[in-house]
């Protein structure tokens, strides 16, 4: 059966025979208005509408829990799919009221083995389908005030998995998020956040070239970001930003570089300068100046020991004062909702037997 909630109109005709283009955007844009399939809509005849019911379905995602933080409006929710993987999904606060950001996953766990990341700790149990994305930001929008003007204004793949090892459900589900009788969220208020597969970032550029990319760096030091990101090994992050140049000429679009302060490990005036060497270089080749995001470490099992400490406030600011001085501005961002383990890097963070955090050395 076909998930309805991930097609887009053109799919439809595609999969459904004698349904016309006109009358499957109205079909679509019915879905998501109602969170489902209504028995009349108009201008649509009912022989269509009985071939999209005997053709397609509304599967769900259970709502297994719902987390209010109690230091900011971050929640989390804990959904569980039809085979009994859990999924988390965050609705994250934007400036302007009444407007969310959705914090999806792109897969159960993750295979990728990031050190300072949860999810990596429970392996990779597997894709997601395109439905259970797109069903993740659909559950989100469920819980908002349609009626006070609330909305999912954006979206980002910085959930549970790693989007560019999922990426044909991952560009169908932003398909899906764009489309303006879908989900109707604008393109460039959706962000693709990627540990760094090359391939993947290039067809990002290609196919959904309206949307922003986001890197995981963690270290300028190859020997480093090779302990701390295994993935490395296989694509060095010098080939990571050989395509990620290429996505910014394509796209016009400056990524986004994520950086965890880890304390002792990547936090020093060494590592902020190399950092900036490879900032200016990037923008010498792209044009595009990359946006570094400053990220405070969340611990990712706060009942038992820790592998890393997040670093100090001053170790923080001496960090950016040497991107500064190069001349590579930085900004700190807000990871909220940590008393949820819904903040960076805490996904899965309440699931049992996960693999113990590391550094190898």
């Amino acid at each position: 059966m076909l998930p309805l909630q991930a097609v887009t109109p053109t799919a439809l005709t595609e999969a459904v025979c004698g349904v016309p283009l006109e009358e499957a955007r109205r079909i679509v844009g019915a879905i998501h208005r109602h969170d489902h399939l209504p028995a009349a809509v108009r201008n649509v005849r009912r022989t269509t509408l009985d071939r999209v019911r005997a053709a397609g379905t509304l599967p769900t995602l259970t709502v297994r829990e719902v987390r209010c933080s109690r230091i900011d409006p971050f929640v989390k929710y804990s959904l569980e799919s039809r085979d009994g993987e859990i999924v988390e999904t965050v609705r994250i606060p934007l400036e302007r009221h009444g407007r969310y950001s959705v914090c999806v996953s792109s897969q159960a766990g993750c295979g990728l083995g990031c050190a300072f990341c949860a999810t990596s700790r429970l392996g990779l149990l597997r894709n997601l389908e395109t439905w259970e994305i797109v069903e993740q930001v659909r559950v989100v929008r469920r819980g908002l005030n349609r009626v006070q003007g609330q909305r999912v204004h954006g979206i980002v793949f910085q959930g549970m998995g790693e989007p560019l090892a999922n990426l044909d459900n991952v560009i169908e589900s932003i398909r899906v998020a764009c489309e303006p009788s879908g989900l109707a969220v604008d393109g460039r208020a959706i962000t693709v956040c990627t540990a760094g597969l090359p391939a993947g970032i290039r067809r990002l550029a290609r196919e959904v070239p309206a949307i922003r990319l986001a890197i995981s760096i963690a270290s300028p030091i190859p020997a480093v970001r090779g302990r701390l990101m295994p993935i490395d090994r296989a694509f060095p992050l010098e080939e990571v930003l050989d395509a990620a140049v290429e996505h910014a000429r394509v796209t016009g679009l400056a990524p986004m570089w994520s950086f965890t302060l880890l304390n002792g490990i990547n936090d020093s005036s060494h590592d902020a300068r190399e950092l900036a060497a490879l900032a200016l270089d990037f923008t010498r080749r792209s044009g595009s100046r990359p946006r570094i995001s400053i990220v405070p470490f969340n611990p990712i099992d706060p009942a038992g020991p820790q592998s890393f400490v997040r670093s100090s406030h001053d170790r923080e600011e001496a960090f950016r004062q040497v991107l500064r001085e190069a001349g590579v501005p930085s900004h700190k961002r807000y990871s909220g909702g940590a008393d949820i383990l819904g903040a960076c890097g805490q996904l899965a963070g309440e699931h049992q037997n996960l693999r113990q955090p590391g550094f190898p050395e």
